[in-house]
């Protein structure tokens, strides 16, 4: 892998350079090296923290835990049982988003299907 410019890595995880430069700020990511012409330079390290981070972020992980979360990989090994720690809390948020996702689909999918069916006329009850 070898140095890719802002654009590239935008290009690369389809994402906006403004959030690249968003994510820097907040400390999401750690501070980006740059060149002698103050252009921003991602290698591989800093690819793979990017990646990392999108991932999550993709997941549904807060942007306010990703920073507590990159704070600590930051800090080391000292971080090891906290890192784990806030990944099942975000796993079991994921879990409750899951379940009333997947409750709010067949709620709709029987609704659709009263519908489909005509059944929404015979027992006008628009809440079954």
């Amino acid at each position: 892998m070898t140095n890719l410019t802002i654009t590239q890595i935008s290009d690369k995880y389809h994402i906006k350079p403004d959030t690249l430069r968003y994510y820097e700020r907040i400390e999401l990511i750690p501070q980006v090296p740059r060149q002698k012409n103050g252009n921003r330079y991602y290698n591989e390290q800093m690819q793979d923290w990017i990646e990392m981070i999108i991932c999550l972020r993709h997941s549904g992980v807060s942007v306010e835990a990703l920073i507590d979360y990159s704070k600590m990989m930051q800090e080391g090994d000292s971080t090891l049982q906290a890192r784990e720690d806030l990944l099942k809390e975000q796993l079991e948020l994921l879990e409750e988003k899951r379940f009333n996702l997947n409750r709010s689909i067949t709620r709709l999918k029987h609704k659709i299907l009263l519908y489909e069916t005509g059944k929404i006329k015979q027992n006008k009850n628009y809440f079954e």
